[in-house]
């Protein structure tokens, strides 16, 4: 049977276990490596507001340049990318845009 996708699947995560993973990336590379992506709250409601979006996928991927980036694209209720609607990238990377105060980044 194929997944069905309700928009609702418990994603709940600690703090503990978060901060704990974060620090385990940024110990396992060079400082100016990107740890985090911005994205804007329009683009993320962009997504979601397609009709038959219940949620998003996000892709890793490497620009031109070679540096990490993250697309964003919904998905419907079977489990099919959105990719004829807004597909979301332009993050703004951390460093440069990191959070001065989270023991996510800290």
């Amino acid at each position: 049977m194929a997944n069905v996708f309700t928009g609702n699947e418990d994603h709940d995560f600690p703090l503990s276990t978060a901060i704990e993973w974060t620090t385990n990336y940024r110990n396992s590379v060079p400082p100016t490596e990107t740890r985090a992506h911005y994205f804007g709250k329009a683009a993320i409601e962009a997504i979601f507001a397609q009709e038959t979006c219940v949620g998003m996928r996000v892709y890793y991927a490497l620009d031109a340049t070679g540096k990490k980036q993250l697309i964003i694209v919904g998905v419907d209720a079977s489990g099919n990318d959105l990719y004829n609607g807004l597909i979301a990238e332009r993050s703004m990377p951390c460093p440069n845009t990191c959070a001065t105060a989270s023991p996510l980044n800290s």
